[in-house]
């Protein structure tokens, strides 16, 4: 993976943004932000069986007067697509960060139909999508994007480029 110097700006934006629980199945891309979370003792880390768990769980911290931000990556997000509902028809915030596959350097062709179809499908459930390209970019989109979520009560994703985290490479 390429430097990744932009990580600890999207994690200051995450605080900043007073999110306080963190959901994420497992991810190479979003390691920094995971092992942060775990370390911080304002942050509770959880870990997930499955994607759409993290929309239930941000719902509840809402509802308990608390933010949360989901990881994940694109070939979850079609886990997700019905429980979407759940913050469209609550009209609460959702806010997710998603690392994109199947784009810059993909080896694994399995990645490619979801990481092709991640923006369409997300804009179709309602869910307003922002893309990182750039690394500059990034803390900028996630606070910004954190406050559409939050003050305007809509789902907000934020799509990582799979250029800005780094291709993955298959080792033998």
């Amino acid at each position: 993976m390429s430097g990744q110097t932009w990580q600890p700006a999207v994690y200051a934006a995450l605080k900043a943004a007073r999110i306080t629980q963190l959901a994420y199945v497992p991810d190479a891309g979003h390691a920094y932000l995971i092992e942060q979370a775990h370390a911080d003792p304002d942050m509770e880390a959880v870990v997930l069986t499955t994607e759409e768990e993290g929309i239930a769980m941000a719902a509840g911290a809402w509802l308990g007067g608390q933010r949360a931000v989901l990881l994940m990556q694109s070939s979850g997000v079609g886990n997700c697509i019905n429980m979407l509902s759940l913050p469209l028809n609550c009209r609460m915030p959702f806010f997710t960060l998603v690392t994109m596959r199947g784009e810059w350097g993909e080896f694994n062709p399995w990645q490619v139909p979801m990481g092709s179809a991640t923006p369409a499908v997300l804009g179709a459930a309602g869910v307003h999508c922002r893309r990182v390209d750039e690394p500059k970019d990034a803390a900028e989109v996630v606070a910004y994007s954190a406050a559409l979520a939050f003050d305007s009560a809509v789902p907000v994703a934020v799509l990582f480029s799979q250029r800005l985290i780094g291709a993955k490479v298959f080792v033998k």
